[in-house]
């Protein structure tokens, strides 16, 4: 394609500069393709860089670019779907769960989790690190708090951290009756800790789910799981599982 000309439309040039490298991506790139640099793509469309990194960040939002450290920005694979049940789930660890255990550790939480566990502003609670991969890739992270009344007898338990720790802390966790969650999405920036766990730059757009447990009558755990918005589109209902969407068309989440 040649230079394409923006000034006589009536919406933002990255916004229309946006629609057609979209177009450009599904005729003339593939997946995994490398893109030309800034200057060259700049050039090519007849516009200035600062319009051009508006247009590629809007298009790393809606998944259909990712930039990667080393190797510069290329087309994005479909998105992975999510499901986000709405039904009652089994505890976090039980059987068929698709989340690794990475570590666990005894810190105080952020206020807002101290909160809805009613903990003191500087009790530490049990936290437990997970992480979730599809296909090989990083897709999500994950931080489990859990109330140290939720889980008294977790004392009985030799491995003082790591990944065994994390798992005892699991099963002691699902020694309660779980009587309900509540989940709730926001779109977020990718934090230092999140963005290297998850091979994305800090900064990079996130899809942050909190689901609060409740057993006893009172909040027992509360996760924050953080997902690639480039690369996870999240669905909700009942079905489960995790698909990955092959069809023709690309859809902004």
């Amino acid at each position: 394609m040649g230079t394409t000309q923006l000034e006589t439309v009536p919406e933002p040039k990255y916004w229309h500069l946006k629609t057609v490298l979209s177009e450009a991506l599904d005729s003339e790139f593939t997946v995994g393709e490398i893109l030309p640099n800034e200057r060259d793509l700049a050039a090519r469309y007849g516009v200035a860089r600062a319009t051009l990194r508006q247009a590629l960040e809007q298009l790393e939002l809606e998944g259909r670019l990712q930039r990667r450290r080393g190797v510069g920005t290329t087309v994005a694979p479909p998105r992975v779907g999510v499901a986000v049940g709405t039904e009652q789930h089994d505890w976090r660890g039980a059987a068929g769960d698709v989340w690794q255990p990475v570590d666990s550790t005894l810190e105080v939480p952020p206020a807002a989790v101290a909160a809805e566990l009613e903990t003191g502003d500087d009790q530490s609670v049990h936290t437990v690190r997970r992480s979730r991969t599809t296909h090989g890739q990083p897709v999500a992270a994950e931080l489990l708090y859990i109330a140290e009344s939720a889980v008294p007898e977790l004392s009985a338990i030799d491995a003082p951290s790591g990944a065994a720790r994390a798992r005892g802390v699991l099963r002691e966790l699902q020694r309660l009756e779980l009587e309900g969650q509540e989940s709730a999405v926001e779109l977020g920036s990718a934090r230092a800790d999140d963005a290297k766990e998850l091979n994305r730059l800090p900064g990079a757009p996130v899809l942050v789910v909190t689901t609060r447990y409740f057993a006893g009558g009172r909040t027992a755990a509360v996760s924050v799981a953080t997902y690639r918005a480039d690369t996870c589109r999240l669905t909700f209902g009942d079905s489960g599982g995790v698909e990955i969407d092959q069809g023709p068309e690309r859809k902004a989440s």
